[in-house]
């Protein structure tokens, strides 16, 4: 392991188990829907509707962040399927790591935690946020590092190294937005589309909403499973 992931991870590893009130209160960051996700509908809601002369662009870079942002989740579970495996800091043995009370990470058994999936996603979404306005960026930024990335690190999930590429990730993904072709080709349909049919757009922006809210669980819940299932069929013998 390396000086910088090691020396972050003692850091925050002091302050767990001391503190079961602590330890739940960033528990709940960690978990809660309203910290994580919650916040992320409400950004782009705002950006769609915020009445500027630069309407048109925000929306054209609302549209094409999600969509990017998308592409840079399937970019980082991609890398993290082809790359060595990476175990999770909780489950290092030299690490003596000291598991915040009630932190529950048996689920991520299996998975390799390199890059951070969700700091992908959510500095990519940030970055797109930051895009349309950089006051908004710069809150998103701050909720992507403290509400979503630090606990992660203090729950033994990553590795500080993990957080920061998956950010870097995320941010080169994003700025695809700032690619004039790539924005208008991405975003001309469904603008389009939400000024001829609106009563059918809105509903299916609500949906997406609640995809982005959720990190797109629903979809990758069963994508996952259906890998696994390939994978151990692959794996038997003919």
């Amino acid at each position: 392991m390396n000086l910088f992931d090691f020396t972050i991870i003692r850091f925050f590893d002091q302050f767990a188990q001391r503190s079961i009130h602590l330890d739940s209160l960033i528990g709940s960051i960690s978990n809660e829907l309203i910290f994580q996700g919650g916040f992320l509908p409400a950004f782009f809601w705002w950006a769609w509707f915020r009445n500027r002369e630069t309407q048109s662009r925000d929306r054209e870079i609302a549209i094409s962040g999600i969509a990017a942002s998308v592409v840079a989740l399937g970019v980082a579970r991609g890398l993290a399927l082809v790359l060595p495996f990476r175990i999770r800091p909780r489950y290092v043995p030299m690490l003596h790591f000291r598991v915040p009370f009630g932190s529950d990470g048996d689920s991520l058994l299996g998975w390799s935690s390199f890059p951070s999936d969700h700091a992908v996603f959510y500095f990519s979404l940030a970055t797109c946020i930051f895009l349309i306005s950089r006051r908004a960026g710069l809150f998103a930024y701050c909720h992507a590092l403290f509400f979503v990335c630090l606990p992660r690190i203090y729950s033994g999930v990553h590795y500080p190294s993990d957080i920061l590429v998956g950010a870097l990730l995320g941010i080169g993904i994003a700025c695809l937005s700032l690619i004039p072709v790539f924005r208008k080709s991405v975003a001309s349909f469904p603008l389009r589309w939400s000024k001829e049919s609106p009563s059918f757009f809105y509903p299916c922006f609500f949906l997406t909403s609640i995809l982005l809210a959720t990190e797109f669980n629903p979809v990758r819940t069963p994508v996952a499973l259906a890998w696994r299932i390939i994978k151990a069929h692959a794996q038997k013998p003919l």
